[in-house]
């Protein structure tokens, strides 16, 4: 693949100071799309095919949940360690390094007869993810062009999409193959590595240039007075946003199969229809973010989501289905315009913050997973809907955050 030369940039994507204009470079957004969509269908996949370790296994709710606790707490304390040290020193052939780690995830899973061997199986997949996610989303940055929303959108959207194939996937192939099957997707690994290695030369070109330049952006320092509280609230929101996400994604099959007694393929065909939504809303949440304002985007995707999620318990399978893909939609805007909001808060620490925020986002699933697995045993599936539907409201918060990142900077110029 043909790229068309970008200029130098910061390390954190910023325009150096003699610059005058930015070129978004589509071909590595592409390409770092891609590669999320194939790292994310991977994390997905294991997620779907629950069901197959549930019963194969003779797994609880608790020890399913568990499961994702242990790939995405692994991931959540590696991500900003990793981001914080790559702000220091970028490591570009980092990336495909990431893909071996899920390559050999994969294969584990394909193997594992017990629960310790799925435990470990999934942190492999959890070391990959902290290791790629940091990275790739600085290269979105380095790519931009200035147009950081759009850029992070285009690079979220091949996640969400991975995120959405991956239960297609896993009910065309898993279920009717069996466990074994996938080890099939180590395919999937392979070929990221690929990608992730041509963007390797790409970063690393990018990198040379910099320093050829001297396109060197001084990191400010922070003022945890002023940047603590906004971050605060933006984990609110973040917790709001995936401890509601992740009842649909890790128990929307059990809960569609237990109320109106489909079949697991039928409910993880909705499962799709839901991650396909998310895919859209995370497409439109960035570009729409740089337009109207980033809080304005932060507000309505989290709040605006609450009537839906709200009727869902009570909505029989024709209106169900409707409102999973109206709150996948909505919900799922947020995230991008969360990450550059951050990003903007804290100008030179772009691995650091992706690091921080995908952690968190990583951490939250994980510890959602297992409360709502616990609670799914004890109170039943139904209620675990019944209760969070009312996390949406704590999208109330987003009214305390300034009205751009960069209004919170000049004040702390200011001081």
């Amino acid at each position: 693949m043909k790229i068309a030369p970008n200029v130098a940039h910061a390390a954190d994507g910023s325009k150096p100071a003699n610059q005058t204009r930015f070129q978004i470079t589509f071909g590595i957004l592409g390409v770092t799309s891609a590669s999320h969509l194939l790292n994310d269908m991977i994390q997905s996949l294991m997620i779907a095919v629950y069901p197959i370790f549930k019963s194969g296994l003779h797994l609880s709710y608790w020890q399913i949940g568990f499961v994702t606790l242990a790939y995405q707490v692994t991931a959540s304390l590696l991500q900003p360690l990793i981001g914080r040290y790559t702000d220091r020193r970028p490591q570009p052939y980092s990336l495909p390094l990431a893909m071996l780690f899920s390559f050999c995830g994969l294969l584990a899973l394909s193997r594992a007869h017990g629960f310790t061997t799925l435990i470990g199986a999934a942190m492999l997949v959890g070391v990959g993810s902290s290791v790629f996610h940091p990275e790739t989303s600085r290269v979105a940055r380095l790519a931009s062009g200035g147009r950081h929303g759009l850029a992070q959108s285009i690079f979220q959207v091949g996640g969400n999409a991975g995120s959405a194939i991956g239960p297609l996937l896993a009910a065309l192939i898993v279920v009717p193959n069996g466990q074994g099957s996938i080890a099939w997707f180590t395919i999937a690994a392979l070929l990221a590595m690929l990608l992730l290695w041509h963007v390797s030369g790409w970063y690393k070109e990018q990198l040379t240039q910099r320093k050829r330049h001297k396109a060197t952006t001084p990191v400010p320092p922070l003022d945890t007075r002023i940047v603590a509280p906004v971050i605060g609230i933006l984990m609110v929101l973040m917790f709001s946003k995936y401890f509601y996400t992740v009842s649909i994604s890790n128990y929307l099959t059990f809960y569609l199969t237990g109320k109106f007694g489909i079949s697991v393929r039928a409910a993880q065909l909705h499962l799709f229809v839901f991650l396909g939504a998310v895919a859209l809303g995370t497409l439109i949440g960035g570009p729409l973010g740089d337009r109207v304002g980033r809080k304005n985007v932060i507000w309505f995707s989290i709040l605006g989501a609450a009537p839906f999620t709200i009727a869902l318990p009570y909505a029989n399978l024709a209106v169900t289905t409707i409102l999973i893909t109206l709150i996948g939609l909505i919900v799922s805007s947020a995230f991008s315009a969360i990450l550059v909001y951050a990003q903007e808060l804290m100008p030179g620490r772009v691995g650091m913050v992706s690091g921080l925020f995908f952690g968190f986002a990583f951490g939250l699933g994980g510890i959602g997973a297992a409360t709502l697995g616990w609670m799914a045993d004890n109170f039943g599936i139904q209620a675990v809907y019944k209760i969070c539907a009312w996390l949406p409201l704590l999208g109330m918060v987003a009214v305390f955050l300034p009205k751009q990142a960069s209004t919170t900077q000049s004040e702390q110029g200011r001081r």
